[in-house]
């Protein structure tokens, strides 16, 4: 069984991204006064708790749609590079009959303060006409559609919601998704509207993807292809999507979420605040994505903002995969020599331009064709996976001993470098504490020959690894104990009548070599 879903539409800027964002109680949609700043369907799967605390919560997605007639109703027509946005609105509508084709709920939001105008009687006429739809199963179902009169700020406004019952669809439900007025009376209406959950319950995505990339890279057209559908709107006019959006798919039984961001370009040319809103989407949806996908355009060459992308996806830790969009378009052209340009060619030049991702698979791809599409999400899964392994203590230990032995950091004083005590301390990405004599030694380039070494020799061929050096210290040692190891040396000093820290009778620096080869041999053992 799917999630509920609720579609939420109306005229452009009566605050349906406010009311999602209410809900979520999130900035999950852009909100801006400029029309047309929400294109395609925006998704997000919130936590409807109920009015009484002993009411299981309910689990439902909301789905932001873009304002009907935005850019023959209103001003700003045409972008900063003089792109007619007139013709994304069949798109955009498209998207929001899309969005209530499938919905169980539509929420029909006008604005209480400035009236019912023409276009909300439009946007009725459509709704009544069309309360007829087709389910997944093809039988007619009848669209259930309830009233929204927002910016309902104060109880005089109160009266002016309420005039949006002559629109055919009952009383309204007033709130204001802004100051919260009326918020609580809003979400118990939502609560009982929506049907019982399931017990069964909804899966949780396995995985969550970002697609980042510049401008016209082609992550709109991946997405659909992934989702076998028009899930987002794809046109020649650069910067169409502006929101991050969520896609839920399926793939050989595993569940993933892809997240579309807004293509990226040099903040100079940022044409207004609602591209740099879009712009902090698309680094928000980095950090809470488990892998990162960035889109390469075959057909143009690598820029700054591609080298940018790939530092920030470096410095972020996440695990990625390098993905050549419009292979179909590029495959065939010459090369430097004059020879057809071939993906040998091609991964050669990425590792040249992009060296902060020198470990990322290079998938060659065409939405169009259909072409390395899977290959993507498969080496995603596997990128996902790697970086949730473990590997024991002892085994990391043995490894980087292995390691320094064959090589240690160089140093003009003369010092030796030793490595005390490494243990993994977190997974995605995976994580090293290691404690070490002179941590200046490790750093810089034996840092990252380490991490190299690392990759060969351990399950994270293909994702970061991050390393944290630690001199020896007494905390050191005690942060590094686990609740486990922890509790069990408490035991044995209390058995022995020790102090324990800060006692006098307990010494670190005494026994600290002694309990490494402890937990190391009680890692061997689990």
């Amino acid at each position: 069984m799917s999630l509920p879903r609720i579609a939420i539409v109306g005229r452009p800027n009566v605050g349906k991204s406010s009311l999602l964002n209410m809900l979520a109680k999130a900035k999950v949609s852009i909100v801006d006064p400029t029309p047309g700043v929400t294109r395609d369907r925006v998704s997000h799967v919130i936590d409807l708790e109920g009015p009484l605390k002993t009411e299981p919560h309910k689990l439902v997605e909301i789905v932001d749609t873009g304002g009907y007639g935005v850019y023959t109703a209103e001003g700003a027509r045409f972008d900063d590079a003089g792109a007619d946005l007139q013709t994304l609105t069949a798109d955009i509508e498209g998207q929001i009959g899309a969005a209530v084709a499938t919905a169980d709920l539509i929420l029909f939001v006008v604005d209480a303060q400035a009236g019912i105008t023409t276009l909300d009687e439009t946007i009725a006429k459509m709704l009544r006409e069309r309360r007829l739809v087709k389910d997944a199963e093809g039988k007619q179902r009848e669209l259930p559609v309830q009233m929204v009169a927002n910016k309902v700020d104060a109880n005089n406004w109160e009266p002016h919601g309420l005039e949006a019952s002559a629109l055919g669809f009952g009383e309204p439900w007033l709130v204001s998704a802004l100051n919260n007025y009326m918020r609580r009376e809003f979400k118990e209406k939502l609560f009982h509207a929506l049907p019982e959950p399931d017990p069964m319950g909804e899966d949780e995505p396995e995985m969550k993807i970002a697609l980042v990339g510049r401008r016209n890279a082609g992550k709109s057209s991946f997405v659909n292809a992934l989702a076998g559908e028009n899930r987002v709107i794809v046109s020649e006019i650069a910067g169409t999507t502006r929101d991050a959006v969520d896609v839920r798919f399926e793939m050989d039984g595993r569940t993933m979420v892809a997240i579309d961001t807004a293509g990226v370009r040099k903040r100079s040319k940022f044409a207004d605040a609602v591209e740099q809103f879009a712009n902090m989407r698309m680094a928000q949806s980095v950090v809470r994505a488990d892998v990162v996908l960035l889109l390469i355009d075959a057909t143009e060459k690598i820029s700054a903002i591609d080298k940018r992308l790939g530092a920030q996806i470096a410095e972020s830790y996440k695990p990625c995969v390098i993905v050549v969009s419009k292979w179909d378009l590029a495959e065939g052209k010459k090369n430097r020599k004059g020879e057809p340009l071939s993906p040998d060619d091609y991964q050669e030049y990425i590792e040249k331009e992009l060296p902060g991702l020198d470990t990322a698979p290079i998938i060659f791809t065409s939405s169009k064709e259909k072409i390395g599409i899977e290959q993507v999400i498969e080496v995603a899964f596997e990128l996902f996976d790697q970086s949730r392994q473990r590997i024991s203590t002892g085994k990391i230990n043995k490894t980087l001993k292995e390691i320094l032995a064959v090589r240690g950091p160089s140093s003009r004083l003369g010092t030796q470098a030793k490595i005390l005590y490494a243990t993994q301390v977190a997974v995605a990405p995976p994580t090293f504490v290691v404690v070490v004599n002179k941590p200046e030694l490790f750093k810089g380039d034996y840092e990252r020959y380490l991490r190299n070494r690392l990759r060969e020799t351990t399950p994270f061929t293909e994702v970061p690894v991050r390393l944290f050096f630690r001199e020896r210290k007494r905390a050191d040692i005690e942060d590094l104990l686990s609740g486990r190891h922890k509790r069990k040396q408490e035991a044995r000093r209390r058995e022995a009548g020790e102090a324990g820290p800060g006692g006098g009778k307990f010494s670190v620096d005494g026994i600290d070599d002694e309990l490494i080869r402890q937990i190391m041999a009680e890692d061997d053992e689990d």
